[in-house]
Protein backbone atom coordinates (compact mmCIF):
# COMPACT_ATOMS: atom_id res chain seq x y z
CA UNK A 1 0.00 0.00 0.00
CA UNK A 2 1.50 3.37 -0.92
CA UNK A 3 1.90 6.55 1.75
CA UNK A 4 2.35 9.73 0.78
CA UNK A 5 4.44 12.32 3.33
CA UNK A 6 2.76 15.48 4.66
CA UNK A 7 3.41 17.99 1.53
CA UNK A 8 3.11 15.44 -1.01
CA UNK A 9 -0.44 14.56 0.47
CA UNK A 10 -1.36 18.17 0.57
CA UNK A 11 -0.79 19.24 -3.11
CA UNK A 12 -2.52 16.16 -4.02
CA UNK A 13 -5.67 17.35 -1.96
CA UNK A 14 -5.19 21.33 -3.01
CA UNK A 15 -4.63 22.45 0.46
CA UNK A 16 -1.78 23.22 2.25
CA UNK A 17 1.04 21.37 4.99
CA UNK A 18 -0.67 23.18 7.80
CA UNK A 19 -4.16 22.35 6.75
CA UNK A 20 -2.90 18.63 6.33
CA UNK A 21 -1.30 18.51 9.92
CA UNK A 22 -4.71 20.06 11.72
CA UNK A 23 -6.36 16.94 10.08
CA UNK A 24 -4.00 14.31 11.44
CA UNK A 25 -3.91 16.27 14.60
CA UNK A 26 -8.02 16.46 14.15
CA UNK A 27 -7.72 12.44 13.44
CA UNK A 28 -9.73 13.68 9.96
CA UNK A 29 -6.64 11.47 8.57
CA UNK A 30 -4.70 8.72 10.44
CA UNK A 31 -0.83 7.89 9.94
CA UNK A 32 1.01 5.19 9.00
CA UNK A 33 3.41 6.23 12.18
CA UNK A 34 6.36 6.29 10.05
CA UNK A 35 8.78 9.41 10.80
CA UNK A 36 8.45 11.93 9.02
CA UNK A 37 4.71 11.45 9.09
CA UNK A 38 2.72 9.73 6.03
CA UNK A 39 -0.52 9.07 4.84
CA UNK A 40 -2.29 6.25 4.10
CA UNK A 41 -3.00 5.88 0.01
CA UNK A 42 -6.46 4.56 0.63
CA UNK A 43 -7.27 6.70 3.19
CA UNK A 44 -5.52 10.19 1.26
CA UNK A 45 -7.66 8.73 -1.74
CA UNK A 46 -11.35 9.05 0.73
CA UNK A 47 -10.70 12.17 2.09
CA UNK A 48 -10.13 13.48 -2.00
CA UNK A 49 -13.40 12.38 -2.81
CA UNK A 50 -14.57 13.65 0.32
CA UNK A 51 -13.04 17.35 -0.91
CA UNK A 52 -14.75 16.86 -4.22
CA UNK A 53 -18.04 16.61 -2.94
CA UNK A 54 -17.96 19.50 -0.70
CA UNK A 55 -16.59 22.17 -3.97
CA UNK A 56 -19.07 22.52 -6.59
CA UNK A 57 -17.98 23.87 -9.97
CA UNK A 58 -19.64 26.98 -10.12
CA UNK A 59 -19.63 27.52 -13.77
CA UNK A 60 -21.19 24.39 -14.22
CA UNK A 61 -20.14 24.71 -17.91
CA UNK A 62 -18.98 21.82 -19.77
CA UNK A 63 -15.23 21.96 -21.76
CA UNK A 64 -13.68 19.57 -24.48
CA UNK A 65 -9.80 20.93 -22.90
CA UNK A 66 -7.34 18.18 -23.20
CA UNK A 67 -5.41 17.88 -19.82
CA UNK A 68 -3.45 15.57 -17.54
CA UNK A 69 -5.10 14.87 -14.14
CA UNK A 70 -3.02 14.04 -11.49
CA UNK A 71 -4.64 12.30 -8.45
CA UNK A 72 -5.53 9.27 -6.43
CA UNK A 73 -6.91 5.90 -7.73
CA UNK A 74 -10.29 6.17 -5.53
CA UNK A 75 -12.08 2.78 -6.86
CA UNK A 76 -10.82 -0.28 -9.28
CA UNK A 77 -13.15 -2.80 -10.64
CA UNK A 78 -11.72 -5.53 -12.76
CA UNK A 79 -14.40 -7.74 -15.17
CA UNK A 80 -12.92 -10.48 -17.20
CA UNK A 81 -10.41 -8.81 -19.45
CA UNK A 82 -11.78 -5.10 -18.81
CA UNK A 83 -11.29 -2.90 -15.88
CA UNK A 84 -13.22 0.07 -14.45
CA UNK A 85 -10.63 2.62 -13.18
CA UNK A 86 -11.88 6.32 -11.19
CA UNK A 87 -9.08 9.05 -10.33
CA UNK A 88 -9.94 11.86 -8.23
CA UNK A 89 -7.80 14.72 -9.26
CA UNK A 90 -8.67 17.42 -6.64
CA UNK A 91 -12.54 18.25 -7.29
CA UNK A 92 -12.42 15.98 -10.86
CA UNK A 93 -13.29 12.90 -11.21
CA UNK A 94 -12.11 10.44 -14.18
CA UNK A 95 -13.34 7.54 -14.95
CA UNK A 96 -11.20 5.24 -17.53
CA UNK A 97 -11.91 1.62 -18.68
CA UNK A 98 -8.91 -0.28 -19.55
CA UNK A 99 -7.61 -3.75 -20.08
CA UNK A 100 -7.71 -5.41 -16.77
CA UNK A 101 -3.72 -6.99 -17.62
CA UNK A 102 -2.78 -2.69 -17.43
CA UNK A 103 -3.90 -2.75 -13.90
CA UNK A 104 -2.61 -5.46 -13.00
CA UNK A 105 0.81 -4.35 -15.04
CA UNK A 106 0.94 -0.87 -13.27
CA UNK A 107 -0.40 -2.10 -9.42
CA UNK A 108 -2.78 0.29 -9.78
CA UNK A 109 -4.79 0.02 -6.56
CA UNK A 110 -7.19 2.29 -4.61
CA UNK A 111 -4.48 4.85 -2.79
CA UNK A 112 -1.90 4.75 -5.85
CA UNK A 113 -0.51 7.65 -7.49
CA UNK A 114 -1.99 8.17 -11.14
CA UNK A 115 -2.26 10.74 -14.20
CA UNK A 116 -5.10 10.84 -16.10
CA UNK A 117 -4.32 11.69 -19.57
CA UNK A 118 -7.32 13.24 -21.60
CA UNK A 119 -7.56 13.48 -25.40
CA UNK A 120 -10.94 13.74 -27.16
CA UNK A 121 -12.90 11.24 -26.17
CA UNK A 122 -9.53 8.34 -24.85
CA UNK A 123 -8.40 8.27 -21.62
CA UNK A 124 -4.76 7.12 -20.71
CA UNK A 125 -3.43 6.51 -17.37
CA UNK A 126 -0.22 6.50 -15.97
CA UNK A 127 1.58 5.41 -13.14
CA UNK A 128 5.17 6.47 -11.60
CA UNK A 129 7.79 3.55 -11.25
CA UNK A 130 7.99 2.24 -8.09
Amino acid sequence: MRSYKIAEAARLLGVSDDTLRRWVEQELLPTTGATPAEIPGPELAARAVELARAAADPTDILSSARNRFVGLVTHVQIDGVMAQLDIQAGPHRVVSLLSAEAVREMNLEVGSLAVAVVKATNVIVEAPRE
